[in-house]
């Protein structure tokens, strides 16, 4: 078995945020493999997390991001337990984070639960329809409407992109690691893109 150095555990730690024993426990169960850990890291923060979820929100912040020299503008609300998390620098670092995100990959939405009905359907009739058109058989045709509507939650809604400083990630999962971290519920209750001479029907 590899020796686990401080020096590991301080790399590890740098990259997930979890704690040192929990680096260095998934370290030595991974002999030393550093994407191994911090993909045991992963589960076990997304695991706790999910356990938070639904608990009350009734404190945060609404942070604010100006972008491309004033030509974009984000204001997004988000939700935490307490207010001492609130003031925290690793919540405030995160909504900064946030509102990089919606600035640079143009969501629609917070998650899937949020697209109207209405929206969803009318995407799965153009999907259809183009793949019909191509030549496609019906049969087929719902699989690969079912892959373009995946594509879609991916593109339009911010939990499913992927995070911008590091895209083999989604949004979601930063969202859950920040849960584990200060062990609390954190939600995104909504935000709002502004980009100069756009309506927000346009963006």
């Amino acid at each position: 078995m590899a020796e686990i150095s401080a020096k590991m555990v301080k790399e590890l730690r740098d990259r997930t945020g979890a704690t040192f024993l929990g680096c260095k426990q998934a370290l030595e169960e991974t002999n030393g493999d550093y994407e191994k850990a911090t993909d045991i890291l992963r589960i076990k923060g997304l695991a706790k997390a999910d356990k938070k979820a639904g608990r009350a929100t009734p404190e945060g912040i609404v942070a604010s991001y100006i972008h491309a020299g004033g030509k974009i503008g984000i204001l997004v609300e988000i939700n935490c337990e307490t207010d001492f998390v609130a003031r925290n620098d690793e919540f405030q670092n995160f909504a900064k984070e946030i509102s990089m995100q919606i600035a640079a990959n143009k969501p629609s939405y917070v998650s899937r639960d949020d697209v109207p009905g209405e929206v969803l359907e009318k995407e799965k009739e153009i999907f259809k329809a183009q793949v019909i058109e191509s030549g496609k058989p019906e049969k087929i045709a719902e699989k690969i409407v079912d892959g373009k509507i995946d594509k879609f939650f991916e593109e339009k809604c911010l939990m499913e992109q992927p995070y911008i400083r590091e895209p083999k990630i989604k949004v979601e999962e930063l969202l859950k690691a920040l849960v584990a971290k200060v062990g609390e519920n954190i939600v995104v209750s909504r935000f709002t893109r502004y980009q100069l001479g756009q309506s927000n029907e346009e963006q």
